[in-house]
């Protein structure tokens, strides 16, 4: 386990059970005590949590984690869904894409696809997003053409939000949404935990021919605050093997394409 995976391991399981000590997390992470305390301290000037004499106590904010104590969390699954993901795009496309870690591996997927940039030279495929990492990081990609909303940025995911985002989304005409959740399942369908960034989210859907719901499987079978597309007008599904086979069927039962990676 490295520092990232640590770091949000502790934050979970702080989350979790409201308050948790030193020798508890220790245990636990097969770390040492001093490890823990350095940890807790770092995540304490975070302000991801309120150290105490002996460990920690949950701060508001660890239920909404920010996008770097995220990646390392199912990292492989993440990518695998990202390159199937990128394996339905194709040269001309204007695609949408919000943020959050799985959104992102599909993003750059996108941009590394060799036979994209080989062939197709400048501006072989147009990305639309509200995401300021994926923006930055696939702007320097000659092949790919970056639309950016405006908005309001939120620090936990890097997405823009808020009325000024909508200008955009508004005018423009997507072949292709891929979503990453916070959660989703065959009732209620896709959600988030941020009411602001499921309203881009809706948005950026509606003005798509198709909708692509990326989840890795912990997200599978949940459901989160805000919701951001009913299962029903979801059109795939891409998620990794460990979904739950159950719910993955009763999508498949209402009409919606899954794919497992």
């Amino acid at each position: 386990m490295n520092r990232y995976e640590r770091l949000n391991a502790i934050l979970e399981l702080v989350a979790e059970r409201g308050q948790i000590d030193v020798e508890t997390l220790a245990g636990e992470l097969e770390v040492s005590t001093a490890t823990i305390r350095r940890d807790l301290d770092h995540l304490a000037q975070q302000q991801f949590l309120t150290r105490t004499r002996g460990g920690a106590v949950a701060h508001s904010v660890a239920y909404d984690l920010p996008l770097r104590y995220k990646t390392a969390r199912q990292a492989t699954e993440k990518q695998r869904i990202g390159k199937a993901a990128a394996d339905l795009v194709s040269a001309g496309m204007v695609i949408g894409i919000n943020g959050g870690t799985t959104a992102t591996e599909v993003a750059r997927a996108i941009a590394t696809r060799t036979d994209l940039r080989a062939s197709h030279g400048n501006h072989a495929i147009t990305i639309v997003t509200n995401a300021v990492n994926i923006a930055s990081e696939l702007t320097v990609r000659p092949h790919v053409k970056i639309v950016v909303t405006g908005g309001v940025a939120r620090p936990q995911s890097y997405e823009l939000a808020g009325p000024l985002a909508t200008h955009i989304l508004e005018g423009v005409s997507l072949d292709m949404a891929f979503l990453g959740v916070d959660a989703v399942d065959a009732t209620y369908g896709a959600s988030t935990h941020h009411e602001g960034e499921a309203m881009i989210n809706q948005l950026m859907a509606e003005r798509a021919g198709q909708v692509v719901v990326v989840a890795d499987s912990s997200k599978v079978g949940a459901r989160a605050f805000a919701r951001i597309r009913r299962a029903q007008e979801i059109d795939l599904l891409i998620t990794d093997c460990g979904a739950p086979e159950e719910e993955l069927r009763r999508f498949e039962e209402i009409g919606v394409k899954v794919v497992r990676v």
